[in-house]
């Protein structure tokens, strides 16, 4: 099984080494991979003055699967835009029509005390948020900047096709269909025309699917309620832009954005596997940065894209058993626990394994 790894920019090649250093305490038993690894973002473009290179996107097509880090960090903020560190995800993913990006958002029970809500209103949560990624406003056109009337305008197009928007609704019925049966679409069809053909396909496409509930929620309800009372949903479908912020939005109520996974697959589920959480150049280069999201994504992959269940829940199972043990990395520490580094937790991981 070939693997492209992309560690990318700040923590990325910390907490990338510990997600390989885990992979290889499960290899066999089914399992063999090989890596490559490549460069993306930031990094890519000191080196080659591209966010993306050629010699990155023929890899990542070779891969089975490709694990990213992180990219980004402000010593790229002043570069044209097509030169940006996160230029090279959105090209990636555009590249190989990664077009639905599954984003988990599960509260540990031992991390409910780390949530900045009630732990009553958090405990027990466990959503799945599917998000559409290759369409809608980020990738529409016309977009730019333009002159008009002596004055600087900017503009973009919010855009999906019919297709689009029924291919990505499948997955969130399969996967709804695999959770507890509940699917809820948010939209904005009140006032987006492009979001009343989201919702109207939603529901045409409910008839394939008479076992799974279809609700529907505009998206500034949608963020309301996942503040107030998150444990009413279970699968939550969306477009691009929605998506990105619902499910930063969600990944906060687990207590810390370091903990979430996410997976981005094609249609054949070849998919690229990365955390949540940006690349925090804070706290690169010192040991500090939590792995877990890192190590979970790769658990991700190996379910999603690899077929091995039962590897996959050995990560997972490992990573419940370190936090029951009390260890936190800074992101998730509270009094009473044992804080530890970077490699400490990978450490804690492998030898729960």
């Amino acid at each position: 099984m070939k693997i492209c790894v992309l560690p990318g920019d700040g923590i990325g090649p910390e907490i990338m080494e510990q997600a390989l250093r885990v992979l290889e305490a499960v290899r066999g038993d089914g399992f063999d991979f090989v890596v490559e690894k490549a460069l993306i973002g930031g990094c890519a473009v000191d080196a080659t003055g591209t966010p993306y290179p050629e010699a990155t996107s023929k890899l990542a097509k070779e891969a089975d699967a490709i694990l990213l880090g992180a990219v980004g960090g402000p010593q790229w903020d002043s570069l044209p835009r097509e030169q940006r560190p996160e230029r090279g995800l959105l090209a990636i993913r555009k590249e190989l029509n990664l077009f639905a990006n599954l984003r988990p958002a599960i509260l540990y029970p031992e991390l409910a005390n780390a949530s900045t809500l009630k732990p009553e209103v958090v405990s027990g949560l466990d959503i799945l948020i599917v998000r559409e990624l290759t369409g809608d406003i980020y990738f529409g056109q016309p977009r730019g900047i333009r002159e008009e009337n002596a004055e600087r305008v900017g503009f973009n197009t919010m855009v999906y096709s019919e297709s689009e928007i029924r291919r990505i609704g499948k997955v969130a019925f399969e996967a709804a269909r695999k959770r507890g049966k509940k699917l809820c679409s948010v939209d904005k069809m009140n006032v987006l025309e492009c979001t009343q053909l989201w919702r109207d396909v939603m529901i045409e496409l409910s008839a394939d699917y008479p076992d799974v509930e279809l609700s529907h929620m505009l998206v500034d309800n949608a963020a309301m309620q996942l503040v107030r009372a998150p444990k009413q949903f279970d699968v939550m479908v969306t477009g691009n832009m929605f998506g990105d912020i619902l499910s930063d939005e969600a990944s906060m109520l687990t207590g810390s954005i370091g903990m979430l996974p996410s997976a981005s697959l094609d249609a054949n589920n070849k998919g690229l596997y990365e955390p949540s959480h940006g690349s925090a150049p804070d706290i690169a280069g010192k040991g500090l940065a939590n792995p877990l999201a890192t190590i979970l994504s790769a658990a991700m992959m190996l379910r999603y894209t690899f077929n091995l269940e039962a590897h996959a829940t050995r990560i997972e199972t490992a990573v419940k058993k370190v936090l029951a043990a009390g260890y936190r990395t800074g992101d998730i520490y509270e009094a009473g626990t044992r804080s530890v580094g970077t490699k400490e937790m990978g450490d804690a991981v492998i030898a729960s394994l």
